[in-house]
């Protein structure tokens, strides 16, 4: 199938790839047309995805290692060699972070008269009001661990902040460890804003670390306190579940989510002032080695930020806001159904309202006409407007069976909760299939019409999530054509019951046809440039890793055929390798918007066949999960797909990130003038209200 033999320096590492991509958020923390307190977003955004990245990618590999795994993938690296450099990349990453905030962000906001005041320049004045609040708000739910024979150093929470303290002297029982840990509860805010005429500025903050370090000598009454240091360890968050031995699948969930918090130690992070004495002792606590800690110049917790631009009433220093608009289509007609009938309804999210996708499950809860509703739920929020519509519906008696994937990462325990809220209002809880994931995006209402049963379905790219609709671009489609309805039928059919895989009309579906179809679909391509003809194919999606798929799109290439991928994250794929990826063109768009749609486009003789996903090109979706890959039949709706979802991101020059043959990014310059943003052109061609270009 793939006559090319493709040696190891053809692959971007999976994990390497994953930090290029959290080089380029970073980027955003420096860019200065990007507004300031967006900036201070971007590198709490670095801070929470590299937490993720070592609380999966690093601990599966540190896993590896300790088993002593020789596998090797397509990028001929091995676990230990693979961790050398993702360890190395890592570090430099956060000290640039770093760098990046004490030396540009927080001097920038401090001259705007937001200020982060730092514990060695209080004032009288300030000193007393934090006095004051320690005493009051932080030392009766403080709780100081000492460490002795009876006293072990305590368990300590993943990501939590934590302080390692140096004593001198005896307690009153006559003690002397030497050492004791103070925990911070979780439900103490990281950053304290204090009054105004306090800080001496219009917006002034403390850290919580600042205050603890401060006052941390009032926890040991009579010693003397020769040190005290932050630190935080991040641990490995999945989840050990074997598919085999499961009979409950939620209450094995629900035994193992407790266990999270205390897997094994991935990274240790602590401040640049702990002496290597003390970071050496935690480490030993933890188990790590040296080339696990992470010294920082700053707070260990820089995600607990994100709070701070919610608090500063500043617009000028954010993103202009907007209302996404609503489609035309719903303009005149509120029946939501009416509408779907008269035609398929494209929906661009965040650029448009995501209110038509609640209104289409609130409506058939509360339509007598509606007799069932099937909704699948990966991710979705604590308040979903749609959940409590589904738990109405079931109240009122209509069939609702909901598919709940449980094993959504760090959101088990939100759809275990709402799992729970639906079966006990008699609705249908599926967990789907033991060993693949729910990953599909799908929605179908069952309802009487004319004597006759007529369903309407929505597909959707994205999560059924309120917030994040705002957050992520996404395409959903609202439609009731029957073959289309009849296959998202089916699969609902295999997700809830028992049988073989029907053949779908007009769906490729993971983990049976999906795979088959995109190779098929490119190997089409490359045969029609063979023969001399255009051939073209355009992807658009999250990530690209699977081995087959570059394989055949290398061997697309070689054949001549024209190939743009537009990946937001990691892309095994080099482009530009003479006589391998001529052809190939790879880039990322990085900006206000985190890019989440899939779009797939085969120009296949002037056909132009368009398709929009739920799965990015990844061997787990592939084959561990259950997705689908809708085809776009309605000719102006596939327009509209190709200049929204395509067009303006190949054109992007403000925030597009050129893949070099090497695996490198570059940022592709604006020539002057001639600046141009896919997102802020699509807010302006789709959303009510008009920013300014940034």
């Amino acid at each position: 199938m793939f006559p090319l033999k493709l040696s190891p320096e053809y692959f971007v590492n999976r994990e390497l790839g994953i930090l290029a991509f959290n080089r380029r958020v970073l980027a955003q923390a420096e860019d200065e047309r990007v507004p300031l307190l967006e900036r201070l977003k971007f590198l709490c955004i670095f801070s929470s995805n590299m937490d993720e990245f070592f609380e999966v990618r690093v601990a599966g590999l540190k896993e590896q290692i300790k088993y002593n795994s020789l596998h090797v993938g397509p990028d001929g690296l091995m676990p230990k060699q693979a961790f050398e450099k993702i360890s190395s990349e890592s570090h430099e990453l956060v000290d640039h972070q770093y760098n990046i905030l004490n030396n540009i962000v927080l001097p920038q906001l401090a001259q705007l008269d937001i200020r982060f005041l730092r514990r060695g320049h209080w004032n009288d004045t300030q000193r007393e009001w934090i006095r004051n609040y320690f005493f009051r708000e932080l030392m009766p739910i403080l709780t100081p661990i000492g460490l002795d024979p009876s006293h072990p150093f305590p368990r300590v929470l993943n990501k939590s902040l934590n302080f390692a303290v140096e004593l001198e002297g005896k307690d009153a029982f006559g003690r002397n460890s030497g050492v004791a840990v103070v925990q911070a509860p979780r439900a103490l805010p990281r950053v304290i804003r204090l009054p105004s005429d306090i800080a001496g500025c219009e917006y002034g903050f403390v850290f919580l670390s600042s205050i603890l370090h401060a006052h941390v000598d009032e926890l040991f009454s009579g010693m003397q306190v020769k040190g005290c240091y932050q630190f935080r360890v991040t641990r490995d968050s999945d989840l050990n579940l074997d598919d085999e031995e499961t009979k409950d699948l939620r209450i094995a969930l629900q035994g193992e989510l407790s266990h999270r918090q205390y897997g094994d130690a991935v990274r240790l992070e602590v401040a640049d002032s702990c002496p290597p004495a003390m970071s050496s002792f935690l480490l030993g606590q933890f188990g790590l080695g040296p080339e696990d800690l992470y010294q920082v110049n700053g707070i260990v917790n820089l995600v607990r930020l994100m709070q701070v631009p919610d608090w500063v009433d500043r617009p000028e220093l954010k993103f202009a806001r907007y209302t996404p608009s609503a489609p035309k289509e719903f303009a005149k007609e509120a029946d939501i159904f009416k509408v779907i009938r008269k035609g398929d309804v494209l929906l661009h999210h965040p650029y448009q309202s995501f209110n038509p996708v609640i209104e289409f499950i609130k409506q058939a809860s509360e339509d007598p006409t509606v007799l069932a509703i099937k909704q699948t739920f990966y991710r979705t929020s604590a308040d979903s407007t749609l959940m409590q519509s589904l738990i109405e519906a079931a109240r009122r008696g209509k069939e609702v069976t909901v598919v709940v994937e449980l094993l959504a990462r760090f959101d088990e325990e939100a759809n275990i909760n709402w799992a729970a809220k639906l079966e006990n209002a008699g609705a249908h809880v599926i967990y789907g299939v033991v060993g693949h994931k729910t990953h599909a995006k799908m929605a179908m209402v069952v309802r009487r019409e004319d004597e006759k049963l007529r369903r309407y379905v929505h597909l959707s790219t994205g999560n059924y999530h309120q917030r994040t609709a705002r957050l992520y671009t996404d395409f959903g489609l609202l439609t009731c054509q029957e073959e289309i309805c009849e296959d998202v039928n089916d699969v609902f059919a295999q997700l809830t019951g028992l049988g073989k895989a029907s053949k779908l009309r007009h769906l490729w579906q993971s983990p049976f046809t999906l795979h088959q179809r995109l190779i098929k679909a490119i190997q089409n391509e490359m045969e029609i440039a063979k023969s001399g003809k255009k051939a073209r194919i355009i992807a658009k999606m999250n990530a690209l890793l699977d081995s087959d798929i570059i394989r055949a799109l290398y061997d697309a290439s070689a054949a001549g055929v024209e190939i743009d991928l537009i990946v937001r994250g990691v892309c095994a794929l080099k482009p530009g390798i003479p006589g391998i990826s001529d052809n190939i063109r790879v880039r990322s768009i990085v900006g206000r918007f985190l890019e989440h749609t899939r779009i797939f486009y085969f120009y296949n003789n002037r056909a132009e066949d368009v398709y929009l996903a739920s799965a990015d090109w990844m061997y787990r979706n592939f084959f561990r999960r259950i997705e689908v890959c809708l085809p776009i039949l309605d000719a102006k709706v596939k327009k509209r797909v190709i200049r929204e979802g395509l067009e303006p991101y190949l054109k992007d020059n403000t925030n597009a990130w050129e893949m070099l043959p090497d695996g490198t990014y570059k940022l592709r310059p604006a020539r002057r003038g001639t600046a141009f943003s896919a997102q802020n052109f699509l807010i302006q061609e789709l959303g009510q209200d008009l920013p300014p270009e940034i």
